[in-house]
This record gives C-alpha cells, sequence and structure tokens, in this order.
C-alpha cells in the first residue's frame, strides 16, 4: 500500500486506487479507531461534494466507520468548511469530506478534520496511515455484538447559514451590490446564493446545476473567463467564483480582472491593520505567494511569514505566530478568528465587507498590490523524484536564477494531490519569465515527464 495522504487529504481517481469502496471501508475503519478514544461522542460526520462518484465513496465510507461501533452523521452535498464547523459545533469525534476540491469530476478524495474542526497535523495523518495498513489492528478492534448507526445532520445548510450571518457585523447589508456569481456546480451550489441574496445583494446565478459530471468544468474558481465576461456584460460590481468544495474564492473587479488570493490577502490585510483589528500585525502565505505581496507587506509594515503548500500548513503558522488572517494564492483565505479553514464564501462575505467600508470599487482595491510578473507551468509526471538530486534540473535551476539575480525567483515542487510537477518563475518582465519557466518545464518534462 502506498502513501495514502498528499497536500491536502487523499486523492486520487474514483474507482482507481485509493479512491475504491474497498479502500474507503478501511479508511472509514481507520479514521474511526483514531477518534474513537476521545473525550468527545463517538460521532463521525461525512459530507460531500456534487460528482458522481460520491455516494459511492460516502456510502463505504459510513460502513467502515459503523464497523469501529461508531455513529456516522451524514450531512449530504455541503461545502468542506460547512463540515469542518459542523464537526465542531456538534461535537463530534472527526468529521469527513468526500470532495476532489477544483479537480475534475472523475477524481475524488477524502479530507478529514479533527473533533475541534482543524485539518489533520502530518503526525495523525500517519497513524491513520499505519492503522489502514494494519489490516489485523484494525480486525481487534471490531465487535461482534455492537456496531453504529447512520443518522442524518438535521437541517446542516441551515446551521451553516446561520454561522456565516453571525460572522458578519450587526445590520450589514448587501443593498445595491450587484454581483455575478459562480458555483462550479460545486457543493456551494444551495447554500452560496441563500446567504448572498440573503444580505440584498442582487445576484447573478452561473453553474448551479450540478449534474455528477459537471463540477469545475470550465468553471469556478480555475476557470474565471466566462464569469468576467458576465461581470462586463451586466455592469455588476463584482464577480465571485468557488472551487467544487467550497473552499477557495477567486474575486473578479468590476473591469473583468481577476483579484487572486494574494491580492484578496493583502486587501484585507492591509484594510485590518488600518482598521486595528490584525492581531499582532501578522498575515501568512504561503511559499508560492507573489513577490509583490512581499513587497507590499514590507511597505506597509506588516509582519509576513510564508509557511509551505497547504492550507492546514498556513493554519499551523497561523497559530504560531498568532495570526488571524492567512491564505494562498489560490484562494484558500482562513478567517482564524472564525473559522478554523478556507472558506470561500466567508472569505467573499468580508472581501465585500471591506469594499463598502472603504467606499472603492474593487479594482482601485486591486492596486493595493503590484503583482510581479508570474508564470506556472504544471507538467505530467510518471513519478516524482526528488528534484534536488537530478543534476540537469538543478543546473537549468542555477541557470535562470543566475540570470534573474534580485529580480525574480524560480520554484519547483510536486503537486500534493495530482501527478504533476508546479514549475513556477516570476521575474521582471512577463515575455522573458514565460520564456525562462517553459525552459525549466522543458527540463523537467525531459527527465521526470
Amino acid at each position: 500500500m502506498h502513501k495514502l495522504f498528499g497536500t491536502d487529504g487523499i486523492r486520487g481517481v474514483a474507482n482507481q486506487y485509493p479512491m475504491t469502496p474497498e479502500m474507503a471501508v478501511i479508511i472509514g475503519k481507520a479514521v474511526a479507531l483514531k477518534f474513537k478514544s476521545t473525550n468527545r461522542d463517538s460521532r463521525i460526520i461525512i459530507g460531500r461534494d456534487t460528482r458522481i462518484s460520491c455516494n459511492m465513496i460516502e456510502y463505504a465510507l459510513a460502513s467502515g466507520v459503523c464497523s469501529m461501533n461508531v455513529d456516522v452523521l451524514l450531512a449530504g452535498i455541503a461545502p468542506t468548511p460547512a463540515i469542518a464547523f459542523l464537526t465542531h459545533s456538534l461535537k463530534a469525534a472527526a468529521g469527513i469530506v468526500v470532495s476532489a476540491s477544483h479537480n475534475p469530476y472523475y477524481d475524488n478524495g477524502i479530507k478529514v478534520f479533527d473533533g475541534s474542526g482543524y485539518k489533520l497535523s502530518d503526525e495523525a495523518e500517519n497513524e491513520i496511515e499505519t492503522l489502514a495498513m494494519n489490516n489485523n489492528l484494525l480486525c481487534q478492534n471490531v465487535t461482534n455484538n455492537d456496531t453504529g448507526t447512520v443518522n442524518h445532520v438535521e437541517d446542516p445548510l441551515v446551521k451553516y447559514l446561520e454561522f456565516l450571518k453571525n460572522t458578519m457585523p450587526l445590520g450589514f447589508s448587501l443593498d445595491g451590490i450587484k454581483i455575478v456569481m459562480d458555483c462550479s456546480n460545486g457543493a456551494t451550489y444551495k447554500i452560496a446564493p441563500l446567504i448572498f441574496s440573503g444580505f440584498g445583494a442582487d445576484v447573478k446565478l452561473l453553474n448551479v446545476n450540478p449534474d455528477g459530471k459537471n463540477i469545475n468544468d470550465n468553471c469556478g474558481s480555475e476557470h474565471i473567463e466566462s464569469l468576467s465576461k458576465k461581470v462586463l456584460e451586466l455592469k455588476a460590481d463584482l464577480g465571485i467564483a468557488f472551487d467544487g468544495d467550497g473552499d477557495r474564492l477567486t474575486a473578479v473587479d468590476e473591469k473583468g480582472n481577476k483579484i487572486s488570493g494574494d491580492r484578496m490577502l493583502a486587501i484585507i490585510g492591509i484594510i485590518m491593520k488600518k482598521k486595528n483589528i490584525l492581531p499582532n500585525n501578522h498575515v501568512v502565505s504561503t511559499i508560492m505567494s507573489n513577490m509583490g505581496l512581499v513587497a507590499v507587506f514590507k511597505e506597509k509594515g506588516i509582519n509576513h511569514t510564508m509557511s509551505q503548500v497547504g492550507d492546514r500548513y498556513v493554519m499551523q503558522e497561523m497559530i504560531r505566530t498568532g495570526s488571524v488572517i492567512g491564505g494562498e494564492d489560490s484562494g484558500h483565505i482562513i478567517f482564524l478568528n472564525h473559522q478554523t479553514t478556507g472558506d470561500g464564501i466567508l472569505t467573499a462575505l468580508k472581501l465585500m465587507e471591506f469594499l463598502k467600508d472603504e467606499s472603492l470599487p474593487l479594482s482601485e482595491l486591486g492596486k493595493i498590490m503590484k503583482v510581479f510578473p508570474q508564470v506556472l507551468i504544471n507538467v505530467k509526471v510518471s513519478k516524482k523524484p526528488d528534484i534536488n538530486k537530478i543534476p540537469q534540473i538543478k543546473d537549468a535551476v542555477k541557470y535562470v536564477e543566475n540570470i534573474l539575480e534580485e529580480k525574480g525567483r524560480v520554484l519547483i515542487r510536486y503537486s500534493g494531490t495530482q501527478s504533476i510537477c508546479r514549475v513556477m518563475v516570476e521575474g521582471p518582465s512577463q515575455d522573458e519569465t514565460d520564456k525562462l519557466c517553459r525552459f525549466l518545464a522543458d527540463k523537467v518534462k525531459e527527465y521526470i515527464g
């Protein structure tokens, strides 16, 4: 059995290892065994997104959990941050989300939260992997006389809706604001329209008709072309796009321009400092953040540290530094004074709160941060050897870094959720950056593609 957990849970092609019903039963057993001895109730909440294979994985997980004499609460289709919230608020032992986030419909995944609603540490993931690989240990803990039961969470989206409302200031209103919203045919398709229209916004909807196979299909936070076009066509104040499981947000200003996670972090961090609500004057991002974010935080006197890629690592660094805001350029933004994980809907609400406070269009707020030219190329790979031990790639990186000197940077890393290597270059001009990134991507493809 190969390593199960990647950057963000377990992920793979549905009906292929490890995303098979047989493995889901084993993983359900391992998660139940890991968390059943806690002081919380022996109940595990399971939620899912809209992809066609979710029921298969969901029911297999529930079967595994029940076999360990632990009860299951099914939340149905719900955003990942909703499951994090429900796990904590309902005092469950753990929460599981069946989702492959922004991946195509034919992929699926399993994300696990502890009883406090936090993603697992490396140590906890390793413990679950060890249990999953030790069938004798799992079998020893099966009771013949007692099994868990499966029930449904009562009004899970209503509970999450109330939580979101309570994160906003008293009297908060979006009256007069026109929003174009792309729900990616994913887990936010019901809840997101309700929350924004409930605050009085004029909401125009895109991709809210999931059929099991159209999740993330040229839509959502990874594909904003149609969103940008619709914002311009309707003369909307902004556009917002969620990914398949609702923990990411990409925004579009009234001119149709993308506002990435880094830019949102810059806007939110700087305004929070201005309002004296930025504890420790500190914001956390990742090593993939644009150099422009580093520059603007330095200019504004905001302390800034970078974690490794993955919102759970952002969270760990936030806790270490006493920060309440952190995130990734991909759009995972964490508001630790409200939520325990990235939450796309909450991020959109907070962005609009600050937009109203500043009485400026989003295009003007976006000018807070100058984005350095950046090119990211994803190279499909057949294996994932240590890049630092491949002389040809090391030499190519050194060559590019010598050209860039202090005017840019290179970052090459494997995806933790897909069989790809991410090659990123930032540089002084778009043309030069593009040329250098393609040079490195070709080297990666030649030696490990």
